[in-house]
């Protein structure tokens, strides 16, 4: 697995969720070796990044958090996290294949783990799956991963003015008519979608409130 040089210091939840990485590649493989830890750690000094304001180990956190709330629904929750581990593992704001090296991250890491060839492409599908956030009907793994990354939308206010000052900051190369203009189409895009939430869980506890701060920000951009 690539090793970028990073001398980021250590995130507060670093410990932490090394032991959760741990916990979910015992589960899933049936031998000891090898160790987890250093692929923990490459993930980790990934998300710990410069140029990430948004998608940073709070990120990843959170996804993992949300995807915990909604484990029970995933038909393999354990593909789910090791998909919400690598689904922004590579990220650059200025480039379109962030997912799909995201997802080749995945398929050579998964197997030098000990990871069976199915469960490693399901988690490099849900990792792509992340492009669109638009799973197809049935598929539960998909919905679960697309709903814990969107969970965000439904922030309180501060926390949501947070995540989009973040945003912005990520994309500070762009000007700010361009950034306006480009990002009040994907609030239009998210708006007109039936549901943003798939699982009845997250469409029940999310939807309404993310609706309303996608619709302030949009007001707030075409002020």
């Amino acid at each position: 697995m690539d090793r970028p040089m990073d001398r980021t210091p250590e995130h507060p939840s670093g410990p932490a969720l090394r032991a959760r990485w741990h916990d979910t590649v015992a589960r899933a493989r049936d031998t000891d070796t090898p160790d987890p830890a250093p692929y923990a750690d490459d993930l980790l000094r990934r998300w710990s990044e410069p140029q990430r304001k948004y998608h940073t180990v709070d990120h990843l956190v959170a996804v993992l958090d949300r995807v915990d709330e909604l484990a029970a629904y995933a038909r393999d929750a354990d593909t789910v996290r090791f998909a919400a581990w690598f689904h922004d593992a590579v990220y650059r704001p200025d480039r379109s294949e962030n997912e799909e090296r995201s997802a080749h991250l995945a398929e050579r890491a998964l197997p030098e783990l000990g990871i069976d060839a199915a469960r490693t492409a399901e988690a490099a599908r849900l990792v792509r799956l992340t492009v669109t956030h638009d799973p197809a009907p049935g598929d539960r793994n998909g919905e679960v991963l697309c709903d814990a990354d969107l969970a965000v939308l439904a922030g309180a206010p501060q926390e949501y003015a947070a995540y989009a000052a973040a945003v912005r900051e990520e994309y500070g190369f762009v000007p700010d008519a361009a950034f306006r203009e480009g990002r009040s189409g994907v609030l239009r895009q998210l708006l007109a979608l039936p549901r943003l939430f798939r699982t009845p869980l997250a469409y029940e506890r999310w939807e309404p409130t993310a609706r309303r701060n996608l619709a302030t920000e949009l007001e707030l951009l075409s002020a």
